[in-house]
């Protein structure tokens, strides 16, 4: 596996590195491209984070900052051994995601960005980061949430950007949170448009792993409500942009924005039964 990829990826790092401006240009894109987006990265530092879920063992800085030095070096099943030590002692997966794989993602970026690490290091580590959120995810049973109806999600990120860690990872907490969420890798303007046209959404989220002008940002959201097959979809966005000015969301037309996948849970849950009970008045 690390042979067939090394090919393509050698060669991009070849050119990468072929003038000094270039290989910046080309490490920044990555680490915003691919790293948790700001939706994900603002977690247990800030106090206007969403709390986390009621008895959930907590992480340590310390914990995290030992686990973030593993996708390096071990495969993704040691690395999963490591993970469920931490669930076996009452750690939630909304945790191990924002508290334990995010940190370790941004930390592979950090590490390239100082030059300790090269770029198949990186990839390799994030595939791994990423097969142990998928298996943790597909063990652990799902909670109910306080919607009694599910609701539907639509993540993807900002066309022209091409993370997809983040965006499986909120698609996930809202999962456990009790919708019925999917995500989008990777999307062309078009398909995404498509898709808001066909199927009947309650909410899109857009992540924008990296700054963006915020007129592109408005007609995209203007877009997504024309040709929405839900007249009253609801739309959040998030990013490094957002995070900075949190009045950007409302100055593209959005919703809202949270400063983390749960704080982006809690705000949509709130969305949603205000929405709710506004068409109830209104019937």
């Amino acid at each position: 596996m690390r042979g067939v990829i090394a090919a393509p990826l050698e060669r991009v790092r070849r050119r990468a590195a072929a003038a000094d401006e270039d290989k910046a240009d080309n490490v920044n894109s990555i680490i915003e491209n691919q790293i948790i987006p700001r939706l994900l990265m603002a977690h247990t530092t800030s106090d206007k984070g969403a709390p986390r879920p009621r008895g959930a063992r907590a992480i340590t800085p310390e914990e995290a900052a030992r686990f973030a030095e593993l996708p390096l070096r071990l495969e993704a099943a040691s690395l999963l051994e490591e993970v469920d030590g931490f669930i076996a002692k009452g750690a939630s997966v909304e945790t191990i995601c924002l508290d334990l794989l995010a940190p370790a993602a941004r930390m592979l970026g950090e590490m390239w960005d100082r030059d300790e690490c090269d770029f198949l290091d990186v990839t390799m580590g994030l595939w791994r980061l990423q097969e142990v959120m998928r298996e943790v995810a597909a063990r652990s049973p799902v909670e109910g949430g306080e919607i009694h109806a599910p609701r539907t999600a639509l993540f993807s990120p900002m066309p022209g950007d091409h993370h997809n860690f983040g965006v499986l990872m909120i698609e996930e907490v809202f999962t456990r949170g009790g919708w019925r969420a999917e995500a989008l890798v990777k999307p062309e303007r078009r398909e995404l448009l498509d898709r808001l046209a066909h199927q009947r959404f309650d909410l899109v989220g857009l992540t924008l792993a990296r700054d963006c002008p915020s007129a592109a940002l408005g007609n995209l959201v203007k877009a997504v409500r024309k040709v929405s097959a839900n007249p009253n979809i609801i739309v959040l966005v998030g990013g490094r942009m957002i995070n900075e000015n949190p009045d950007i969301a409302k100055e593209v037309g959005a919703d809202g924005t949270g400063a983390d996948a749960l704080a982006a849970l809690e705000l949509a849950n709130s969305l949603v039964k205000t929405a709710a009970a506004r068409a109830l008045n209104l019937s």
